[in-house]
């Protein structure tokens, strides 16, 4: 057990027979399919609140409180969704094309949704396994 004011475990450390051991920083424990799919989602609702916010300056009134609020986090989610997808390409091992579609996903609105829904029912999420499209056949 650590060493804590409560007398408890600590959060970021765990028991094992050798004493406490450090847990790694977040980032290390999530899959990098799991960071793709959390980015993606994100970069998804974040066109979303801009697409409302777009609605209300330009339809509904002249108000640009949405766009104001949304357009630097979508920004932001944005270029997190280009680095995130450049980051887990191979240890996704995506090829080329899978790549690239990823990549251009991030212009349409919700379109990163579509792509982390095919790739998730096609294997690409997952490091272990071979994509449908990639599997061949015992005969060939």
């Amino acid at each position: 057990m650590s060493d804590t004011a409560g007398g408890g475990l600590d959060t970021h450390t765990r028991v094992t027979g050798t004493g406490p051991v450090p847990r790694p920083p977040l980032h290390r424990r999530l899959a990098p399919g799991t960071w793709f799919r959390i980015v993606a989602i994100a970069e998804a609702l974040s066109w979303a609140g801009l697409l409302v916010g777009m609605l209300f300056k330009y339809v509904i009134s002249d108000t640009e409180i949405g766009v104001e609020i949304f357009g630097p986090i979508h920004g932001a989610v944005f270029i997190i969704y280009l680095v995130v997808t450049l980051l887990v390409f191979r240890p996704l091992r995506w090829g080329l094309w899978t790549t690239a579609w990823a990549l251009a996903a991030s212009v349409p609105p919700l379109t990163t949704l579509i792509f982390e829904r095919w790739a998730m029912r096609t294997g690409r999420l997952d490091p272990g396994s071979i994509p449908r499209d990639e599997r061949r056949s015992p005969g060939v």
